[in-house]
């Protein structure tokens, strides 16, 4: 793009209208968490993705591990800026005072996939909510990602004094690992851990007009399977999800879930069956399911939807695609693509406007031809397993947008 040249004469008296019209705006351009449109970090068309770990140091410290992914390969640390800072609410504005610059200096560690900070903070003792927020501005056209975490906040139940790690030193940064990869665990307290495995399986979720309660198992399994020592790489092998303590007798943990070599994508023909759930009638998802070969059934199902081998073909990229992208990003103690997030995910595709308020998230879709809206509010639930839980508000008033969605899939013509 051609930038139009600059005169570097400056009229004194201009140049102070400038700023009194300026400073209004400025003023008011201030944002607050709460009005972050933070839909770049569901974006499939992201470049980076920042993570803000909390590590509990001390009372009312804590060590914010901030690895950042390379998602476009090759990138250099001067194509963003990056900045962190704590604010004590969603409400309060975000500011040069507020928000630290992280420099080339503060790097502790640069990988092919990760740049990594990592800052020590502490919290007032007068402060009664925390939140640590990491900002990255690309240089190039000024996109901004941001990641939030509470520190302190009602939904926070503790943070472990002790974290995971990859090979290369990089703190773990997701909720899933493939079974029988092994991770390294590094703390301050006691010298080994304590691990419990929950062997569940999960139910596809309820669609987001079915406004009847979904069924909820009376009994979790949980078998304790002992305790392993830090700082030596620790292996996970069974199905299912763990949560590891150094300490039984709190509520601090680490919740990590296990899943096959293939994941975020399609295993098998089995699985395939399963995840068409969304779109399909329930006499289709049946019949699929009673297949004796489930690959020559897809193949018909696909083709039956669109009448054409070529747009089937490009029906299930497109589609899971959609599926290993909720995989990535929604995954905690279920797959991805079984919460409530990542079931509108896949439907609906990335939503265009994303905001975060304490106690929820709400995502918003552009109508075509219209200047309308559809909105998906899920809220956040306690959960001791992870401070990011969210279960989506159903209401009847969805159904007519979301049976648009699922008919634009079966006409081949869903496409982001």
């Amino acid at each position: 793009m051609i930038r139009q040249k600059i005169s570097s004469k400056f009229n004194p008296i201009s140049g102070l209208i400038l700023i009194l019209i300026a400073f209004p705006f400025l003023a008011n351009a201030q944002q607050t968490l709460e009005q972050l449109n933070q839909s770049l970090r569901y974006s499939r068309y992201s470049r980076i993705a920042p993570k803000v770990i909390p590590v509990k140091e001390g009372e009312r410290s804590f060590v914010l591990q901030m690895p950042v992914e390379k998602i476009e390969e090759n990138i250099e640390f001067g194509v963003y800026n990056f900045s962190y800072g704590i604010l004590s609410s969603f409400q309060e504005p975000i500011t040069a005072q507020n928000m630290v610059n992280l420099t080339e200096a503060d790097l502790v560690r640069e990988t092919n996939f990760h740049f990594y900070f990592e800052k020590t903070v502490t919290i007032p003792e007068d402060q009664e909510m925390a939140f640590a927020l990491l900002r990255a501005t690309d240089t190039r056209q000024g996109d901004e990602y941001y990641y939030h975490a509470d520190l302190i906040s009602p939904f926070v139940f503790g943070y472990p004094d002790f974290w995971a790690y990859y090979g290369d030193q990089i703190p773990f940064d997701q909720n899933f690992m493939v079974k029988n990869d092994a991770l390294e665990f590094k703390g301050a307290g006691p010298v080994s851990l304590h691990k419990f495995h929950y062997p569940a399986t999960f139910d596809v979720p309820l669609p987001p007009m079915e406004i009847r309660p979904a069924a909820v198992p009376r009994e979790v399994t949980v078998n304790y399977q002992g305790d392993f020592l830090l700082n030596t790489p620790k292996k996970f092998e069974d199905d299912g999800y763990y949560f590891i303590q150094s300490d039984t007798n709190s509520t601090k943990g680490m919740m990590l879930r296990t899943v096959n070599d293939a994941f975020p994508k399609v295993q098998d023909y089995d699985e395939m069956v399963e995840m068409v759930a969304y779109i399909s009638t329930r006499k289709e998802h049946e019949a699929l399911n009673e297949a004796e070969d489930k690959k020559i059934a897809l193949d018909q199902y696909w083709i039956g939807l669109t009448k054409d081998e070529d747009q089937a073909k490009k029906l299930i990229r497109e589609y899971f695609k959609q599926i290993e992208f909720a995989n990535i990003l929604f995954t905690d103690f279920k797959e991805g693509w079984k919460t409530d997030r990542g079931m509108v995910y896949t439907v609906m595709g990335p939503p265009n406007e994303v905001s975060f308020k304490m106690n929820g998230e709400i995502w918003s879709y552009l109508i075509a031809n219209s200047n309308s809206k559809i909105t998906f509010t899920f809220a956040r639930v306690k959960n001791i397993l992870t401070p990011n839980y969210y279960i989506l508000n159903r209401s009847r008033s969805l159904q007519p947008e979301w049976f648009k969605s699922i008919t634009l899939w079966r006409s081949g013509q869903m496409d982001f």
